[in-house]
């Protein structure tokens, strides 16, 4: 997930200049985050501590994904809610903080009761109106995903739930990447993939996917030399791009 820092940007699209750059999307993938609203899980800290809840959730973010990385680098993996639960009890430590048992899994089991943003099914239903393949690529686990289509009644509007816990990786890794590739059995350039934070967008082009990102957070692009091809705070603008984008080819 993306901070919770907010720095204002604009909306754009990047459509392709011309039809011998560009490959017909065929599909979507979406990250968790654009689809489920994690702010529930976070606002549940305000009640146990208000005054370092902020703080708190920095540092929680920020080791929940520096664990991600570091596993994969060094060939130590743990899946998303293994490290998730890890990087909350850093933080807790961080700040003298304690918790119950009973107390923290009621925390933790915001991921497994998330419902969606309220842009969502509307999006949803006009992106598989236009006849595209619509999947989840995520960090967070199969089950995960799953729980989250079947508390938000997403059923018919996913065609496939792609995580990188499958091959013990995580984005932005290029073989994290690379699931949709092989699963869609697509070409890279035919999935417009979805993210809900910087780095994602930015790891997502570096592999090769057009990107549209849905900045829900108003973050800062990251300086890595990458920008995505379209950009907006909601799937509102996600779908205008997506038509126009088709339209273009």
């Amino acid at each position: 997930m993306a901070s919770l820092a907010t720095t204002t940007t604009l909306s754009t699209l990047a459509i392709p200049s011309s039809k011998s750059n560009a490959s017909k999307i065929k599909a979507v993938a979406f990250d968790a985050f654009p689809i489920f609203d994690p702010r529930p899980i976070f606002n549940r800290l305000d009640e146990f501590f208000p005054e370092k809840a902020k703080q708190f959730i920095e540092v929680w973010q920020s080791r929940q994904f520096t664990y991600q990385w570091l596993r994969v680098s060094a060939n130590q993996y743990k899946n998303f809610w293994e490290v998730t639960k890890d990087a909350f009890d850093f933080a807790l430590a961080q700040f003298g903080l304690r918790l119950s048992d009973k107390e923290k899994n009621l925390i933790m089991a915001g991921y497994e009761t998330m419902n969606v943003w309220p842009d969502v099914v509307p999006a949803l239903k006009a992106i598989k109106s236009e006849g595209l393949t619509v999947c989840f690529l995520s960090n967070m686990t199969t089950k995960m995903l799953q729980q989250g289509i079947q508390n938000s009644n997403l059923e018919e509007f996913f065609d496939l739930v792609i995580s990188t816990d499958e091959a013990q990786t995580y984005k932005p890794s290029r073989s994290a990447y690379q699931m949709g590739v092989d699963r869609l059995k697509l070409k890279k350039e035919e999935i417009l993939f979805v993210p809900y934070a910087g780095w994602d967008m930015a790891g997502a082009k570096w592999f090769g996917y057009p990107t549209f990102w849905v900045n829900r957070s108003r973050g800062q692009i990251e300086e890595l030399d990458a920008k995505p091809d379209g950009i907006g705070t909601n799937l509102n603008e996600l779908v205008k791009f997506v038509r126009e984008y088709s339209n273009h080819i």
